[in-house]
């Protein structure tokens, strides 16, 4: 399906927020929205009132004296102010009227997050396209650029989605580890389960039946670096950076495995 974009506007649903029941709940909508989100000013969220981007679920635009009312669900679409330029821009591989396969560079995102939304895979093909109902069957960390599938028509995406929540999808990946000297062996079959860690942005390994399974063989070798095959039978967040950092070869340039690198 293709629709009209507008100029500065994303494609994507806007986003939503519940109001809970509350011991003290706030007059109003606006002071909620200030308390629960500290790093959004109370100035955006007054011009984003003032221009009737909020809105609550009977259709009406949320103004500075709406009342907070437990049940009311609140929409929004999230802004950025300025967005840094992209190094490389993505490729489409494919498209007709079913699934799109896009090719994503390193450093992008596949949808928005943080202080990328216009930047975000996901956004980008929207606008390049005019295809309103692009969905994503699966993720990328920013850093992994690869072949991201997206599905185009609403009617069969579920077919998709179940493709990857299966594990029937084969994933083969290459990263690149120092490595001093030949190890004493080549291949390993990395089994375990990882869990959220601490802080919240980064995954852990733990006790318990695994849920995270790995195949890593390296295959080149030279000037103390390893180029590996990665072939993931699941898909948990970061599960290829953690299983290389457990056999004892952390990805080159990897800032989160095996221990948080600042920024340079």
């Amino acid at each position: 399906m293709k629709g009209p974009i507008e100029e500065g506007g994303t494609l994507l649903p806007p986003s939503r927020l519940y109001l809970p029941k509350l011991e003290s709940p706030p007059p109003t909508v606006l002071e909620h929205l200030i308390g629960h989100f500290p790093l959004v000013s109370a100035e955006t969220w007054r011009d984003r009132i003032a221009r009737g981007v909020v809105t609550s679920d009977d259709g009406g635009a949320v103004t500075p004296d709406t009342a907070y009312r437990h049940g009311m669900t609140i929409f929004y679409r999230k802004e950025v102010a300025s967005e840094p330029e992209i190094s490389e821009p993505e490729s489409v591989l494919y498209e007709d009227g079913e699934i799109l396969v896009a090719d994503k560079p390193h450093g992008m995102v596949v949808t928005p997050s943080g202080a990328e939304v216009e930047r975000s895979l996901l956004v980008r093909l929207q606008r390049r396209t005019g295809l309103t109902t692009l969905v994503p069957a699966h993720r990328l960390d920013r850093d992994t650029a690869g072949i991201v599938l997206f599905s185009v028509n609403p009617g069969t995406r579920s077919h998709y989605h179940a493709l990857f929540a299966e594990n029937k999808i084969a994933r083969d990946y290459r990263a690149v580890a120092h490595v001093a000297r030949i190890p004493g062996q080549t291949q390993w079959r990395v089994e375990n389960r990882i869990e959220a860690g601490d802080p919240w942005f980064r995954t852990k390994v733990v006790g318990g039946e695994a849920n995270a399974r790995t195949d890593i063989e390296l295959v080149e070798f030279g000037n103390n670096l390893g180029l590996f095959r990665i072939r993931p039978e699941s898909g948990k967040k970061h599960q290829i950076r953690v299983h290389m950092a457990s056999i004892g070869f952390p990805i080159l340039g990897d800032r989160l495995y095996p221990e948080v690198c600042p920024i340079n």
